[in-house]
């Protein structure tokens, strides 16, 4: 006689954040994550300070601490644009089929 399968499998991680609406709010913070990641390790590669990059991008350290926080989701594309552009880098953001 065969053993069930595990009642307790079920569907992934992504089908349950859509179930519960919350995919979207989700695959944005991980982006920012993403994102926010890539720049502080350029700034680390190429020896910048918030303060000099913040200098060259003419606004305060604090408004480019929330471009660098990983949890803040409400930065613009604008904004994450020039950041890495006075970082002498591109941002790069592509759609794809779900």
């Amino acid at each position: 006689m065969r053993t069930p399968k595990n009642p307790h499998h079920g569907s992934d991680f992504s089908g349950f954040l859509r179930d519960e609406g919350m995919l979207e709010e989700a695959q944005a913070a991980a982006l920012k994550k993403i994102i926010a990641t890539a720049l502080a390790l350029r700034m680390k590669q190429d020896k910048v300070t918030v303060s000099a990059l913040a200098s060259r991008l003419k606004t305060s350290r604090a408004a480019l601490n929330r471009v660098l926080d990983e949890e803040n989701t409400s930065i613009t594309l604008h904004t994450l644009s020039r950041t890495a552009s006075a970082l002498g880098c591109r941002l790069k953001l592509e759609v794809v089929a779900a």
